[in-house]
């Protein structure tokens, strides 16, 4: 049988794929990963079948206001769609749709009858427990949090709309819109999955049926795999250093940030490693080391604690190694991990990413290093994320849409 995953965005949006689709292949099925060719390397590496689909370009040349964001965002969520339509004229037996691919994947499996699941890496559906994901942590009680949900959900549509009048066109099927094909997703129970840990976010009470938390889908590496020697070098030259990165946030902004980094680190009393990542961090000094992609399953372990943007995978790392964590988030769901972290006990209290000096980095990084409480529910979500087994979770939830 051949499986198709569909996913896009930033390297955080389509690593957990290639987890996914790791423990799939290896129950013997066909799988592709279709995304934007940054990732093909990532793809075939991990064992998969690699497919293009456009590039995301927004955030390019400037700062554009809301009404520019969401027209660029339309227009690629557009491309996006076209793109998809040709990926699948390949074949496929099964789609598993990202939270971005599905609003376009359900047009796509009606025009070819192809069977499809939900995949996704965020909670999208209403919930009174939380408000969406993209609005940050602030509950609103839980009628305004549910209503909050819909209108964000809505929003969403606004998006799709040309890129599913476009695409239907070409699958030459009837009109509909977007926002009348996911409720018509809504009510049929479509089967979602959510790739995240149950100690972060619990099956939210009142969602309907087909709406599961299965935990993380762990990108895969090779077992014999080790650190490089100047890392293995500077983890063993003094006492556990902290990780600072911000992933693929913040680009352009790396000289700042590592002069800041550097300033907190040595204000705090604590050995460094920065991780370049897009904002192109990079120090040289004996106490502070630079290094570029690593994977979290090898390097975590051996830290005091983790600096990042609060993105759902880094956040689902550093607990998965027991690291305490300081969080700077920056955009779109970030805050709400970010939020989700500190909750826990895991984390401190985040830092917006407009608000950050080296002066309260210096002081989370205390507090989150020296005050084993943190440390202590970091471990404590380690041992409840490896009670979870969210790659076999979904090969069983494949299994039985499928039959086989």
């Amino acid at each position: 049988m051949r499986i198709l995953i569909a996913a896009a965005g930033s390297r955080g949006d389509v690593a957990p794929y290639t987890g996914l689709g790791a423990e799939l292949r290896r129950a013997g099925y066909d799988v592709t990963l279709a995304t934007t060719d940054t990732f093909a390397p990532l793809v075939r590496d991990a064992g998969l079948e690699f497919r293009g689909l456009p590039a995301d370009t927004r955030g390019r040349g400037g700062a554009p206001s809301s009404r520019e964001l969401m027209r660029t965002a339309a227009t690629f969520i557009t491309e996006l769609g076209q793109g998809f339509a040709d990926v699948l004229a390949q074949g496929a037996d099964l789609l598993l749709l990202s939270t971005t691919t599905a609003p376009l994947g359900w047009h796509l499996a009606e025009a070819t009858g192809t069977p499809s699941l939900g995949v996704y890496l965020q909670p999208t559906a209403p919930t009174g427990d939380f408000p969406p994901v993209v609005t940050g942590t602030r509950s609103l009680g839980r009628l305004a949090n549910r209503a909050t949900g819909r209108f964000a959900l809505r929003m969403a549509d606004r998006v799709y709309e040309q890129a599913v009048a476009e695409l239907r066109h070409r699958l030459q099927l009837p009109p509909a819109s977007a926002t009348a094909t996911r409720r018509r997703q809504e009510q049929a129970n479509w089967p979602i999955l959510h790739g995240f840990s149950t100690a972060l976010v619990p099956r939210p009470t009142g969602w309907r049926s087909g709406l599961e938390v299965v935990g993380n889908w762990w990108p895969p590496h090779d077992a014999a795999e080790r650190l490089p020697a100047d890392v293995e070098d500077f983890l063993s030259a003094g006492p556990r250093p902290v990780l600072i990165g911000f992933g693929s946030m913040a680009a352009g902004d790396g000289e700042r940030l590592s002069e800041l980094a550097v300033r907190a680190l040595r204000r705090a009393g604590l050995r460094g490693i920065l991780q370049a990542g897009s904002a192109g961090l990079a120090a040289d000094a004996d106490d502070v080391l630079t290094i570029g992609d690593l994977p979290h399953a090898l390097l975590f372990p051996r830290l005091a604690a983790v600096v990042h943007h609060g993105g759902a995978g880094t956040s689902a790392a550093a607990l998965r190694a027991g690291v305490p964590a300081v969080t700077v988030p920056v955009t779109a769901d970030q805050p709400f991990w970010a939020g989700r972290l500190a909750a826990l006990g895991a984390a401190t209290a985040p830092i917006p990413f407009r608000s950050l000096t080296a002066e309260r980095l210096a002081e989370s990084l205390d507090r989150v290093v020296k005050q084993q409480a943190h440390s202590r529910a970091a471990a404590r979500a380690a041992q409840h994320l490896a009670t979870e087994n969210g790659a076999g979770r979904a090969l069983q939830a494949v299994r039985q849409l499928t039959g086989g």
